[in-house]
This record gives structure tokens, sequence and C-alpha cells, in this order.
């Protein structure tokens, strides 16, 4: 069975700030220019906004320069920063960091806070009004090439299709989408991004990415607890001092919090868990003054591409480019990446519109890393090289020497530290590291993972083929559950992976309930032997956050 196919100057491959500015940026040049280009933009996700899970404070730096008339447009930035506070954590108690001795990264002055998927929803409708086509619920899951080994598009995934991987009776075949450029911006850990930087490596001069996991909740709290654009950080516990981690919680409008945790996934301990650590964190004093009686209304995870610079990839090949948290455009010192994504995906738009006007295609847009270097996005990305390789070394040697990278050599310091290693090697084996003992949910302020999901909204089919794919599938028992004590039962956070035994302990098995999966990537990422391989499920599914 034939494939059908649609054509288009360039098709953009994700529906979240960085593809979508691109999208817009495209259409301002071309009416600009009084020329036609042809813009495509699909989006996994049921609709724009699905997927997008975010803390967020937004810096409207990247935006302003998009849309100078935003805030008459009315883009929803609707809450601007009015305090900061930034706590170093104790179990019981902590300290709040002067704000004069934070470095200018920590400060928001002049910020938002806001729901990134909504911020996403309102650029997919000005992106819309300029003509771009825009198809939700489309994944893509193959990228095509020309003979001559340059991108020639994506397809889409096939619907209908049987768990066993047969044509079931609603089953669709997936299109071909073809463009003289693509732009990928699938977000962190992209499934196609992935297989584009593997085929033209992409990564050869750069150092292993290294990643997070940010779990986040949206809280209804009491009005007189409330205080619109409140930004408070903390470090410190739950972790201990080694390991990378910090919370956040942001005042929306509308007595809304977002209420967030991220565990850097180069953690060594197996033990550990991420949710676990997030529900722990809501506990401590500092942060349950705000939540006790207010309601839970949503939950969500996602990783995050962290490592900065020095891990940027190449960001181009023959037919496309990375643009966004695909390629790794964000500022883990600022706990910010929307303003790196809108920025990136504007100047790739620039260089392929160059490109299409001198009527190429299918070559590589040089001009995109040139005008990435020429800008102030690359500058920031270099000021906060070394926060992460600091912050690797531990919260109080880290903090101080990043401290003193930022106040005394302005971000400038003459030296660039590096990633020792990917994340999915740092795991110790379990029986080198110590149980960690977490306490039950109360249902009221903290909560299991399945209660969590159901916040998520999320839905997958059954009977269809599972997206989660094991290279070998003796591997979970033989070795990960052997050595590791099972770790992806707990960096999970949306109780995909389960052993399961029989009455008497015997016989444990792997259970995938991929039902569950919130689409974070983060299996991906972290399982120790790379044996689990993330795919794109069917159009449309997974999570639908509102206000996320």
């Amino acid at each position: 069975m034939q494939r059908e196919s649609m054509e288009y100057d360039v098709l953009i491959v994700g529906g979240g700030p960085a593809g979508l500015a691109a999208a817009i940026r495209l259409k301002q040049l071309a009416a600009a220019n009084g020329q036609e280009c042809g813009v495509c933009l699909i989006e996994k996700g049921s609709e724009i906004g699905a997927h997008i899970l975010s803390g967020a404070v937004m810096d409207p730096k990247a935006l302003t320069e998009l849309i100078p008339d935003w805030k008459e447009q009315g883009a929803p930035l609707n809450a601007p920063v009015s305090e900061d506070r930034f706590f170093i954590l104790s179990e019981d108690g902590g300290w709040q960091v002067p704000n004069g001795l934070l470095p200018g990264c920590f400060h928001n002055e002049g910020n938002y806070v806001i729901s990134l998927g909504n911020v996403c929803r309102w650029l997919g409708q000005q992106a819309e009004n300029l003509g771009v086509e825009i198809y939700p619920g489309f994944a893509g899951a193959e990228v095509l090439y020309n003979e001559d080994g340059s991108v020639k598009g994506v397809a889409t995934g096939d619907m209908g299709r049987l768990k066993d991987g047969s044509e079931g009776p609603a089953f669709q075949l997936g299109m071909e989408l073809h463009a003289k450029y693509t732009l990928f911006a699938e977000g962190c850990r992209g499934h196609l991004g992935k297989q584009v930087q593997a085929k033209f490596n992409l990564a050869s001069d750069a150092d292993p990415q290294v990643y997070g996991i940010g779990i986040k909740e949206l809280w209804e709290i009491k009005p007189e607890k409330h205080q619109t654009g409140l930004v408070v950080h903390t470090g410190g516990w739950p972790m201990d001092n080694d390991t990378y981690g910090g919370g956040f919680l942001y005042h929306m409008e509308d007595n809304l919090v977002s209420v967030g945790f991220v565990v850097g996934l180069g953690y060594d301990n197996p033990h550990l868990s991420p949710y676990e650590e997030m529900q722990r964190f809501k506990t401590h004093p500092k942060i349950r003054e705000f939540l006790e009686g207010g309601k839970r209304v949503s939950y969500g995870a996602r990783a995050i591409t962290a490592g900065g610079l020095q891990s940027l990839p190449k960001l181009t090949f023959p037919g496309g480019v990375l643009i966004g948290d695909d390629a790794g455009f964000l500022n883990a010192s600022r706990i910010k990446g929307s303003h790196c994504a809108i920025k990136s995906g504007s100047l790739a738009a620039e260089a392929c519109f160059e490109a299409l006007a001198a009527e190429r295609s299918f070559d590589e847009l040089t001009a995109y890393p040139e005008k990435f270097k020429a800008s102030w996005l690359y500058e920031e990305l270099y000021k906060a090289r070394n926060f992460k390789p600091w912050m690797s070394k531990g919260l109080h040697w880290g903090g101080f020497m990043f401290g003193v990278d930022q106040k005394l050599f302005g971000g400038k310091a003459p030296w660039t530290l590096h990633h020792s290693g990917p994340d999915h090697l740092k795991l110790k084996k379990a029986k080198d590291c110590t149980p960690i003992a977490y306490p039950k949910p109360d249902g009221v302020l903290t909560f299991d993972r399945l209660s969590s999901v159901f916040l998520s909204n999320t839905n997958h089919e059954e009977d269809e083929p599972c997206h989660l794919q094991l290279k070998d599938a003796a591997v979970p028992i033989q070795v990960n559950l052997a050595q590791y004590d099972a770790p992806e039962q707990r960096y999970c956070p949306a109780g995909v992976y389960e052993i399961l035994r029989e009455a008497d302990g015997s016989n444990p098995r792997l259970q995938i309930n991929a039902q569950n999966c919130v689409h974070c990537k983060t299996c991906d990422i972290k399982d120790p032997t790379q044996n689990i391989t993330w795919v794109v499920p069917q159009g449309g599914e997974g999570p639908n956050y509102p206000n996320m």
C-alpha cells in the first residue's frame, strides 16, 4: 500500500515554543518580502499545548523580538514576577539566601509566571492566522531521506494497528510529508531528533548530554496564601548534598500555584525515586504552608535537556536542523528554556528563509549556527556553561564555585568545565547504595503515582503496539533487577514499569503499563543498559495537560 504524500517548503515537527516560533517567523519573512512559503507543523498531542509542561517563569525577550505587540494581541503573560525567594532547605527548616548574594541568573525582574501550554496555544493561533498549516494529533514516526542522504521530510505514524502490529478494522496508513527543509522541534530527547543525531553523528564534538526530570503539580490554593507573581526556588533537602536537585513554587493568576521538583538524571543511587522526592518536598514547612487547605488540580512530568553550551550537538545536516530542546537550548542556571527555544526557532527560520529565497533546498543551513553564534542566546548560554558541571560536584562546593564564576568573572571565567559522561552510566550497583525509605502518601498533600497519572488526563489505546520497546527482553530481569534493583520502577513518574512475581516471590518479570506513559522520556535516558527505546504511539495520545 502506497502512502499519500504532501509537499511543503518547510516542515516543522513539534508544536512547542521553538517550532511555533519558527513557523511564525517564516511567515513573517515571507509576507515582508512578498513571497509565498508553504509551512506545515505537525504535533503529536491532541491539540497544541496538550503535551507542553514547564515550570514556568518566562523571560519575554525572545517573544518581544518575534511579536513586539504580544501584550496587545492578548498573549497569556498575566502574572509579572513580584518577588524572588531562594531557600537552602534542611529537613525541617532552612535559610533564605539574601537576594543581593544571588547571581543574576536567579533574579526574575521583568519576567512572567506563565502556563507554557497556554502560551503555546496562543502562539498556535498566531501561526494559523499567518497561514501556517497546523496538524495536531499527527506524530512524526519516521525520517524520510532523499537518494543523496539528505532529509526529505517525515512520515506520520500509522493509526489503528493492533498490539501484534497487524492492521485493525480502523487502520489508516501514515502520510509522507515532504519539504525542502525539515525543522525538528520535538522537545527533550526527541524521537526523530535522536535518530538524526545518530545518523549524521551530530554529537561527535560535543560533551555528553545531561538531563533532569521535572515533576510538576498545579494547585489551587487559598486566596489569603496566594501572592501573584511570587517565585520561590529551593536547593538542598530532600536531596543530599551530592545529588543535583531543586524545587520551585510559582504563583500564577487566579489562586493557582505551580509546584515542582527537578532531579538531575546523573544521580547514582538506583533506589532514588524522583517522584517520591517531589512528594517529600511538598511536606517541607516552607512549601506546605502554601498548599495546606488547597486542592491539587493537575499533574505531569517531563525530562529537560540540561547540558548547556558544551553539550549542544551540531545543529545542521543536509535538509534540516535541530531547534529548541531537541538540540538542548536550555539555560539550566536560570531554570528557563522557553525564551531559548523561541530564539533558536526564530534564528533557524531566518536561515531557512534565506535559503528558500535563493532557491536552495536540501542543503545545510550553515547560516543558522552562524546566527546563533552572533546572538544574545549564545552569549547567555556561554555565561551559564559552567553551572551544571559545578553543581555536579555537590550543592555547597558547586554552589560556591558557581557563585565565584558569576559574581567574580561575570560568567566569563577563563575555563570551561566539561561533563564527565552520560547519565545512564552514573548508576551504582544497588548493593553498594543505601535504600531510601519513603513515607506513604497521605492523599491530602502527598499522593501515589496512579492518582497522579489520572490528573494528567493520559490516554493510550490498549490494543496497539507498545511504544516502549525493549531491545532485549531478558535485560530487565538479568541485568536491571539483578544489579540495580530494577530502577525503572522508581525513575518512571507514572507507574509504567512494574516487577511482578508469583505468590512465593519467584519468577520475576517486567510488566510495562504503557497506557500510563506521560511521554517524559526518562526511561529512554536513564535506563542503565539503554535497552528501552521510546517511540511515538498513535498521534493524539498521551497526556492532555490543562494550564501546565
